[in-house]
């Protein structure tokens, strides 16, 4: 460690928990408060339930000022953490965060970055190990450790690293943007309310036609139940509900199914360009069975595989996707908790088509969607690594910035 860097504890920085209400608060005192749930990756709630004192949750208790930082302690490793700005100075915030407020000549946007840092991160872990209710306490927070370099410095690394969590929110921003985006893309072009232009140039016209599910598809339900004795290393990949997303299939979880487990393997095989459809859960989720897993068996799924020429596969599976086509699976389903879809129920889905060659277009249009938030999403990632690359490297004192005279005056 640098020698310029001094090793305190989080109590020699910051006072924590300086005001509280009390009992004498009186009981119109009206205020917003911040719950646990409404702290999420350093952002605060914009729509904070509003309280008088007499009313209040016992747990808002914690008096915010301008400059505070506030630290879940309560699941602490979900780190729920975020900065008190003007916009937040006046609100209360519930006994299960701990306040800090920096003490004179101690950088607050510095501490608040060092609460992310690989060394917080491991000391907290340690702290809660082994604990079925996951939480730490107001001494467990003062007796946390962290390096500091001199106030110049603090400054300055933290106007560094504040300026990557400005690119990581705006790059956040755009993918929020482009999913919204694609949303209304979907409900567009899906309901025919949008057309596309066909290779001539001219947009598509005609009227689209709605047919049954059943008419245009073969249904056929999964496997209900396996045995685990059946799972092995290499054998048949095994799809099941879990696995299924919008349009993908997330396959780093997969199991592998034992190839003579059941004489009805030849019937449940799934081939290229069916759909598997999510039928118990988060109901109407769909994907398109690729090329690399031809052959794969759905368990829980229901499974469709398009029986005329006039049906593009990954059409389908994008309405299957859409919002209209989820809220109807919802209110055919069974079950109040976890929700059930029945094949006698699906097979009457009644799809919406316009001709092959617009089914296409639209495939086209919105896979090009889903490629720019998967860019979004790839830069979002790295933005993140070489953030935590970085803060590793700055608040350990291994690389050290340069402060000029004016910075430290």
């Amino acid at each position: 460690m640098n020698s310029e860097f001094e090793r305190h504890t989080l109590s020699k920085l910051v006072h924590i928990d300086q005001k509280s209400l009390g009992k004498k608060t009186p009981e119109d005192f009206t205020f917003s408060y911040i719950s646990l749930s409404d702290v999420s990756s350093g952002n605060i709630s914009k729509t904070l339930e509003k309280h008088s004192f007499k009313s209040a949750p016992l747990r808002a208790r914690r008096v915010l000022q301008n400059g505070d930082i506030i630290m879940a302690t309560v699941r602490p490793n979900l780190q729920g953490f975020a900065k008190i700005t003007e916009e937040f100075s006046h609100c209360v915030a519930s006994t299960g965060f701990a306040v800090l407020s920096p003490k004179d000549n101690v950088s607050g946007e510095f501490i608040y970055q060092c609460l992310y840092s690989y060394q917080i991160t491991k000391q907290i872990e340690s702290l809660v190990v082994g604990s079925n209710y996951p939480a730490i306490n107001s001494s467990d927070v003062a007796g946390l450790h962290i390096y500091t370099p001199p106030y110049p410095e603090q400054r300055k690394i933290a106007k560094i690293l504040s300026t990557w969590d400005k690119a990581i929110s705006t790059t956040e921003r755009l993918i929020d943007n482009s999913k919204q985006q694609k949303k209304a893309l979907m409900q567009q072009l899906l309901t025919g309310k949008k057309r596309l232009l066909d290779d001539s140039g001219k947009p598509f016209e005609g009227e689209w036609e709605t047919a049954m599910l059943s008419d245009i598809g073969k249904v056929f339900i999964g496997l209900v139940t396996t045995m685990t004795k059946y799972y092995v290393d290499d054998g048949i990949p095994l799809i099941r509900n879990s696995d299924i997303k919008p349009n993908t299939i997330d396959k780093t979880k997969m199991l592998q199914l034992c190839s003579d487990f059941s004489n009805d393997y030849d019937n449940r095989k799934l081939r290229k360009g069916d759909i598997v459809t999510v039928h118990t859960g988060e109901v109407g989720v769909s994907s398109v069975i690729d090329d690399e897993l031809d052959g794969c068996i759905g368990f829980a799924t229901l499974n469709t595989r398009p029986k005329t020429l006039k049906v593009n596969a990954e059409y389908l599976s994008w309405y299957f996707n859409s919002e209209r086509f989820i809220n109807w699976c919802v209110s055919m389903s069974t079950g109040d908790g976890r929700r059930n879809l029945n094949l006698k129920d699906f097979v009457k889905a009644k799809v919406l088509l316009p001709s092959l060659e617009e089914q296409q277009k639209i495939v086209s249009v919105l896979k090009n969607a889903d490629k720019e938030i998967d860019i979004l999403e790839k830069q979002l990632a790295d933005l993140k690594q070489e953030k935590k690359a970085l803060m590793q490297q700055l608040l350990t004192g291994k690389r050290r910035v340069k402060v000029d005279d004016k910075e430290v005056a």
